[in-house]
């Protein structure tokens, strides 16, 4: 047990570190910080606990460490705010999300400093105990963002129900579909609104943060999910 404590202790410090030294400031012989600037990092929903406890820990603290959490709603709007200097880093978005909206916003693009935790993506149903009971024609709900409608088709994949053509790539489409033995229909959607259109739509596919706001557990209450894997790194921006 103090074992791990130990180690998450240290994860937490350095993720700190990451993205104070990507605001500029720099580390001292001793191992402390020689600025004490206080740093704003955004984030969206339930991953705003996660940065406040962070922010609030021991070890940032003996750190001097000032970490300011500033909660969005929107990720487009989150990501501009970082590129327009509001906020100093962001931590939210896949690399592939990442992708597509450097791709959109040629003018107000991100680098990426880093990675932290993993949250998978998960395949949902009110309806349905198990993939195999999934029947032919069912309806998913999908992500209208490129990113997202990638990452949701790749699962699909995963789990037999579709095949894609050569080269999908992080912001292909449901037009780069090779195959759909079960003629599933897609229906896009706003992927924040996911815990709300469950009821009404056979599957939807929902990211675990958006998941974790309708009381969702991806290990628990999806029928399908995203195993663990560096693509879909929470990834930190600035």
């Amino acid at each position: 047990m103090m074992r791990k404590k130990k180690h998450t202790g240290w994860w937490i410090v350095g993720i700190v570190v990451v993205i104070l030294v990507a605001a500029g400031l720099s580390v001292g012989a001793n191992g402390g910080f020689t600025r004490n600037d206080e740093i704003t990092v955004g984030t969206i929903g339930p991953d705003v606990q996660v940065w406040q406890h962070i922010a609030n820990s021991k070890q940032a603290k003996s750190e001097g460490l000032k970490i300011k959490v500033k909660s969005f709603t929107d990720p487009v709007a989150l990501n501009r705010a970082t590129a327009s200097g509001e906020i100093d880093v962001n931590a939210f978005q896949s690399w592939s999300y990442l992708q597509a909206y450097n791709k959109e916003n040629k003018k107000a693009q991100l680098a990426a400093i880093g990675t932290t935790y993993l949250e998978p993506m998960g395949l949902y149903s009110d309806k349905y105990k198990s993939v195999k009971d999934i029947p032919d024609g069912a309806t998913v709900a999908i992500a209208n963002n490129p990113a997202n409608t990638a990452r949701g088709l790749l699962l699909l994949q995963s789990a037999g129900l579709i095949k894609l053509k050569p080269g999908f790539g992080a912001t292909s489409g449901t037009n780069e579909i090779a195959a759909n033995p079960k003629n599933l229909q897609f229906k896009e959607i706003d992927d924040t609104t996911g815990p709300r259109v469950l009821k009404s739509t056979d599957l939807v596919l929902i990211g675990n943060t958006i998941a974790l706001t309708g009381h969702l557990n991806v290990l628990k209450d999806s029928i399908y999910h995203e195993k663990v894997i560096k693509a879909r790194r929470i990834t930190l921006m600035f």
